[in-house]
């Protein structure tokens, strides 16, 4: 996704913190978010862009090993050799690990066949326990899996999609993203890995996928969570609002008396559990905010009410 240097699109240095990174992303967020500019496609880009510098800048151990350049600014391993041949826009493929390559490294993959000492094909049969190669049928090795990685937003993760990869043999397939997937989920798909020897099946390919920051929603299990601004009067005599969810936008009522912190659950509007095919819920965690800047006929009315009425907040929430 992000191919440039992820601290460039978010516009912070280098030594940020990790609280100047989630401020900056979520400013950038809410300027650029798609539901602004629908059918924007630049705007949509650029929000897929941020959404992928965050999501590297706010994993730890991920921006410690970008900065040391093991990873590029998509969060894939910096390193050459038979597996890169798996490279899309969205994802990237890498064979075993680093000890584990195609042609070396270590106790070779030769060596791993012929039962030790560093061979290679057409060497004489000496390393086979001394005996004579005639009437061999050649070795018997599995094929070794490849790793692959995709990036998906953050609803589509929840609800299900697809992404497009690139095998290393040239064959490119769409890997089904089942709903409710988390983040790190790690999905198999079987014998797309590279091809076995002596008429053993071929690996696997390891998909991991990497779930993008949400800029006001947030998950938890199957639950998900955002926190909603309302109006003084809405707050005070009560309202029905639009609320969003993962499945789009629905109409909520507010009732009076409302204050911030109150919450409202919406019944199934959740992830579905895989297992169980039930959905989680939806909690609407409500904000009221005050007109900006003041208006000058709330703050009179105030001054007077407040004149023959009070009440001690902190002393009921035992702050005081």
């Amino acid at each position: 996704m992000a191919t440039r240097d992820p601290y460039s699109v978010l516009g912070v240095s280098r030594s940020a913190s990790a609280d100047d990174i989630k401020k900056a992303y979520r400013k950038l967020a809410k300027q650029h978010h798609p539901d602004l500019k629908p059918g924007d496609a630049a705007n949509e880009e650029r929000f897929k862009e941020i959404s992928a510098a965050y999501t590297l800048l706010s994993d730890t151990e991920k921006r410690a090993r970008y900065d040391r350049g093991e990873i590029d600014p998509s969060g894939q391993e910096r390193h050459a050799g038979f597996g890169n041949r798996g490279r899309t826009s969205r994802g990237k493929a890498y064979s075993g690990t680093a000890d584990d390559s195609f042609f070396g490294g270590g106790d070779d993959w030769f060596s791993d066949l012929f039962g030790g000492g560093r061979r290679r094909p057409g060497a004489a049969g000496a390393g086979m326990g001394g005996g004579s190669t005639g009437g061999s049928t050649g070795p018997k090795v599995r094929g070794s899996d490849i790793s692959y990685s995709v990036t998906v937003p953050f609803v589509e993760a929840a609800n299900g999609s697809k992404r497009r990869i690139n095998l290393s043999n040239g064959k490119s397939i769409d890997v089904a993203i089942p709903p409710g997937t988390e983040n790190e989920t790690k999905l198999r798909l079987k014998g797309q890995g590279l091809p076995g020897m002596g008429g053993m099946p071929n690996g696997d390919a390891i998909v991991e996928v990497h779930v993008e920051s949400h800029p006001f929603f947030t998950r938890q299990d199957g639950d998900i969570h955002v926190e909603v601004p309302i109006t003084l009067n809405e707050a005070v005599l009560g309202a029905t609002v639009n609320v969003p969810t993962i499945s789009g936008k629905v109409a909520v009522k507010v009732p009076p008396g409302a204050n911030t912190g109150s919450v409202l659950r919406l019944r199934g509007k959740g992830v579905v559990n895989q297992a169980t095919k039930q959905p989680g819920d939806q909690y609407v965690k409500l904000k009221v905010v005050l007109p900006d800047p003041p208006d000058a006929e709330l703050v009179k009315f105030v001054e007077q009410w407040a004149k023959t009425r009070s009440y001690d907040v902190r002393k009921k929430a035992g702050l005081e």
